[in-house]
């Protein structure tokens, strides 16, 4: 069983405990994660490094509750959402989680204003105060000047950039980042790994990214490494 503990001293805000992950292919039963320990302290950067396979984006999903463990515990600011009905999930998971994708994930058909909007649909917020909250999370990223634009009409990094504001537009506790930067140029990547610091320096926000990238792990307070379903640490400036 490997342990990786927050550095920062305080409770952390993400516990993993003892979690295995376990795929069946037909008779071949595949172990992801082998009693797998993590700790994230509130206000984190996290980068989670390893090879293709190693289990990153498996790890990310299960803390994100989009899916389950076979085994072990997930606690997310004292609650244990791997207990939680799948209704309950999901409605924990849209109050405290914002995801980030490499390919972005944004509707065509909608303008970077509807897409940040997209997830505020599931809340009680009227529309006046949906629009306002998507605004403003666009200003933050710094496209107040492309909000009527579709995602044709934007670049990968401004895209990416859509895809962090939707993601933060409830105020989520947790950002989860896969592989942001993967379908990137450098500069535009540079920028986006920028964000994210800023996003976490300035405003608390409790990041885990999975990257390759040791450029774009650099950016973050703390590394670990997966491979083979299980954890060390790595410690970074």
């Amino acid at each position: 069983m490997s342990a990786v503990l927050g550095t920062s001293g305080e409770r952390a805000l993400v516990c993993v405990r003892g979690v295995d992950k376990v795929f069946r292919r037909g008779d071949e039963v595949l172990r992801i994660l082998h009693g797998l320990d993590l700790e994230v302290g509130r206000g984190e950067f996290l980068a989670l490094m390893g090879p293709s396979g190693s289990g990153k984006s498996t790890l990310l999903n299960l803390i994100g509750g989009l899916d389950r463990p076979t085994r072990g515990e997930i606690m997310i600011g004292g609650e244990r959402i791997d207990r939680l009905a799948d209704r309950k999930l999901a409605e924990w998971r849209g109050r405290h989680v914002g995801l980030v994708f490499q390919f972005y994930n944004l509707l065509p058909v909608l303008s970077a204003q509807r897409n940040v909007e997209l997830p505020l649909l599931l809340t009680p917020l009227a529309r006046a105060r949906r629009r306002r909250q998507a605004a403003i999370a666009l200003s933050m990223v710094g496209l107040s000047h492309r909000v009527n634009h579709y995602p044709r009409q934007l670049s990968g990094g401004e895209q990416q950039r859509v895809g962090i504001a939707r993601a933060i537009v409830t105020d989520p506790t947790l950002l989860l980042c896969d592989e942001p930067t993967g379908d990137l140029d450098r500069k535009s990547g540079d920028e986006i790994l920028g964000l994210l610091q800023a996003l976490n320096r300035d405003h608390g926000k409790t990041i885990i990214m999975v990257t390759h990238d040791p450029h774009a792990s650099a950016r973050a307070t703390r590394v670990v490494h997966l491979d083979k379903g299980q954890l060390s640490a790595e410690a970074t400036a």
